[in-house]
């Protein structure tokens, strides 16, 4: 790929909003993400993610806004996130965003919270770029209500 275009593709039932911008660094996964085949939706978005970490931005912004995800889902979004953690700019960052439902955002405890990060600090450990985990409670309509920031 010699220029890297945004990458898009239209929510269904099944397969989540995904709107990959190359240009502005805001990459952006919502809705269900419960396809039968995960990898033939989720291969694409990770060779894209492949060729932008060769070009990326200097903020790097990974949305994860899904309400509901299967088990494949789950083995693709650690896949990308650590191909975005092979940033090699140490100047550069990497923010993930999760979204959660404002009842549980407020009913999560320091231990809670551990549990729901522990997969993404494993995958990032080593990372050689600034990384930031915002967290937001959202209402029904998908409005933030309360967030908290964690650096890592």
């Amino acid at each position: 790929m010699n220029e890297l275009n945004r990458l898009h593709t239209e929510p269904t039932a099944k397969v989540p909003n995904i709107d990959f911008n190359a240009l502005n660094g805001e990459l952006i996964l919502s809705g269900r993400s419960i396809p039968e085949n995960a990898a033939r939706i989720y291969e694409p978005v990770y060779e894209w993610v492949q060729e932008y970490v060769k070009n990326p931005r200097s903020v790097t912004n990974l949305r994860l806004n899904l309400d509901y995800f299967n088990t494949s889902t789950t083995i693709w979004l650690a896949k990308i996130v650590k191909a975005l953690s092979r940033i090699s700019n140490p100047d550069y960052v990497l923010f993930i965003h999760l979204y959660f439902d404002i009842d549980d955002f407020d009913e999560m405890q320091t231990g809670d919270l551990k549990q729901e990060l522990g997969p993404i600090l494993d995958i990032v450990g080593e990372a050689s770029l600034s990384i930031g985990v915002k967290i937001y409670g959202i209402d029904e309509t998908g409005s933030v209500i309360k967030e908290n920031m964690i650096l890592i």
